[in-house]
């Protein structure tokens, strides 16, 4: 187990832990939640012996292999599959003494090596290896990519995947998500909770959480508190410690009674489209937690927008993607018939790579339409939220300046002291407004553009990623006043909970077109998952499993080494077929209680308590037998593939 004790950690002259004791038990799977600033980093730094405790201390089992993200770029010439093959710690050790035995030319030593190389796993590591990069959004052409050829985002995935290859007691993860669309965070979710180490996580997405995690640990004024339960269990017994403050509380009334009206507001618009459903649900959710949400200390509004053109903008036989002089147009997405009603909330699906951005972009006139056509709306006004905030930002410019410019070219007007003002609304206060952006934290830069969202007045919102580096304070009044909002919306997001609580219909870019995703996130995260478990099967089936070993001149010995291997995978496929026997005759137990208490409810005589116990008792039979299912699957691919090599 991990334990700290009155541990009390400064930087500088902060102080980020003030006499913390918590105790964290093995296999425990905890989010580390906090405001930005409050310290997360630095009790991973504390864990991994960068930072030193002040006072107090911290145990930790001695022979625990640890694993964190590098949050380094790396550069390397390295192909993709070779250097996530590294983050195999036990493997490469396992390799290195089978290059060491065949130098020496000692048989014993090959043989020992060879059922080292087994025990690690390395007769499927590749294949292991290239499936995570695949779930991950890799293409099979750039498995053997060389690292230096892919972008910033991209490397930061290899890192990613390098530490997940690592067999570890302790797994460290902070924002793991940040580099991630929603394909490849659906695949890193079930990843992480087949993964049965101590896992401590510092998100920002509040469904990762809620997925990932069992216990909650809260860092806030230098104080951490653990909760048992994952995020949504913590915010409401946060709140119920709140709401025994009834002094704070009184305080927050007005604010919650502003809540209120928009949450009734907007359950009594929603129509009954599942998507619409979905939506109430999550405005339900922050209905029950009034006094968390009224008790942050940032929150704005979108402004009325001075006209609601309707249609917003229609586009007719539209072609997106990039014009080159030399090479010719690349076309993305073509024959786009879409129009975008005043009002919408369109939430835009796909894959990395499909042409999600390619299609805000090309409506938010970054860049012009390959072939077809955009009809806007009279009065149209845009507001762009780009992905990379350095897209609309100068970094040499300070918030002042940034806002100064943006009333004089673009409007409305307001004086310097009226712009200091407005910024002060966004947490630019003193002399903030004057800091170059360049300085700036990430989420300080994406307060800065949606302050000037904000200013614009827009009747259309085009939202590229817009969570990616803000708190989840900061998240939560974003998705208030998303939903508040005249106009129409237009998001793209791998955060799950603001598209459920802002959206009411989706999008889905594939295959170079663009059409309506009949379903809401639960369908589509599914479709996700289905596709990623047939194209892990599909590179294990094409034989992309090797025994990762050097070659060596003496052909006996390999001949040796490799009736060795053979038979340990004989050997290692015994206790698969046993555990696919006890899943087999587990499921069967589980599809006839499901079953039978799905009769219950049909027959519609039970009274309302046995209703609600019959109904979180399906809740957990069904979740059991969806994780059963996977296991299964994963083992019998495993099996045939081991059968395969033994043959």
């Amino acid at each position: 187990m991990i334990t700290l004790r009155d541990v009390t950690l400064r930087r500088g002259v902060k102080v980020v832990l003030d006499t913390a004791t918590v105790t964290l038990q093995p296999g425990e799977k905890i989010g580390l939640v906090g405001r930005n600033g409050a310290g997360k980093s630095s009790l991973f730094s504390l864990l991994t012996n960068r930072l030193h405790a002040d006072a107090g201390d911290v145990d930790m089992p001695p022979r625990w292999r640890m694993a964190e993200v590098a949050q380094n770029m790396p550069e390397t010439d390295d192909g993709a599959t070779d250097f996530v093959l590294q983050g195999d710690i036990p493997l490469m050790e396992a390799q290195a003494a089978l290059a060491a035995a065949e130098a020496a030319d000692d048989g014993h030593a090959i043989a020992d090596a060879h059922h080292a190389i087994s025990d690690a796993g390395g007769f499927d590591a590749r294949a292991r290896a290239q499936a995570m990069l695949m779930g991950l959004g890799f293409k099979k052409a750039q498995l053997d990519a060389p690292v230096n050829s892919f972008s910033g985002g991209w490397r930061m995935r290899l890192q990613l995947a390098r530490a997940l290859m690592c067999p570890a007691d302790l797994m460290l993860m902070d924002e793991p998500t940040n580099h991630l669309d929603l394909d490849a965070l659906v695949w890193l979710e079930a990843w992480l909770q087949r993964y049965d180490g101590t896992l401590i996580v510092i998100s920002h997405d509040r469904e990762f959480l809620d997925a990932i995690t069992r216990v909650t640990l809260h860092l806030e004024d230098a104080k951490l508190t653990r909760y048992t339960g994952n995020y949504t269990a913590f915010e409401e017994m946060r709140a119920e410690r709140m709401l025994q403050q009834q002094a704070s509380f009184e305080k927050q009334k007005e604010r919650m009674a502003h809540l209120q009206k928009f949450i009734d507001r907007f359950k009594a618009k929603a129509s009954k489209a599942k998507q619409a459903q979905s939506r109430v649900k999550a405005l339900a959710r922050m209905e029950k937690l009034a006094p968390v949400l009224t008790a942050s200390d940032f929150s704005f509004e979108f402004r009325e927008p001075l006209s609601l053109p309707n249609p917003m903008l229609a586009m007719q036989d539209v072609a997106c993607g990039y014009r080159s002089e030399t090479a010719g147009d690349k076309i993305i997405v073509h024959d786009i018939n879409r129009s975008v009603l005043a009002g919408q909330r369109i939430g835009i699906l796909g894959a990395n790579g499909q042409g999600k951005s390619t299609l805000v972009k090309t409506v938010a006139r970054m860049q012009p339409a390959l072939g077809g056509t955009v009809t806007e709306g009279k009065g149209l006004a845009i507001g762009y939220f780009a992905q990379q905030e350095m897209d609309v930002l100068r970094p040499g410019d300070s918030p002042l300046v940034h806002m100064i410019r943006l009333a004089r070219d673009c409007g409305p007007p307001g004086r310097e002291q009226e712009l200091r003002n407005f910024l002060g609304q966004f947490r630019f206060e003193g002399d903030m407004v004057n800091q170059t952006v360049g300085t700036l934290s990430g989420g300080e830069k994406a307060r800065l553009v949606l302050a000037m969202l904000v200013w614009q007045r827009p009747n259309l919102l085009l939202m590229d990623e817009p969570t990616n580096h803000l708190d989840l304070d900061t998240r939560e009044a974003l998705s208030m006043a998303l939903n508040e909002f005249e106009g129409t919306v237009m998001l793209v997001s791998h955060d799950r909970a603001l598209l459920r609580e802002v959206c009411d219909e989706f999008w889905l870019v594939t295959h170079g077109g663009v059409k309506p995703f009949d379903g809401d996130l639960d369908d589509y995260q599914r479709w996700l998952l289905d596709t990623a478990k047939e194209q892990a099967k599909s590179l294990k089936e094409g034989g992309a499993s090797k025994l990762a070993s050097s070659s060596t001149s003496n052909r006996k010995e390999d001949r040796k080494a490799a009736a060795l291997a053979r038979q340990q995978r004989v050997d290692d496929v015994k206790p698969l077929r046993k555990e696919l026997i006890k899943i087999d005759n587990r499921l069967g137990v589980l599809f006839a209680e499901r079953d039978k208490i799905e009769a219950l409810f049909a027959e519609g005589k039970l009274p309302p308590a046995e209703l609600a116990e019959k109904g979180k008792r399906l809740k957990v039979v069904t979740d059991e037998i969806e994780k059963l299912e996977s296991r299964w699957l994963e083992v019998s691919t495993q099996i045939d593939v081991m059968t395969a090599e033994s043959s």
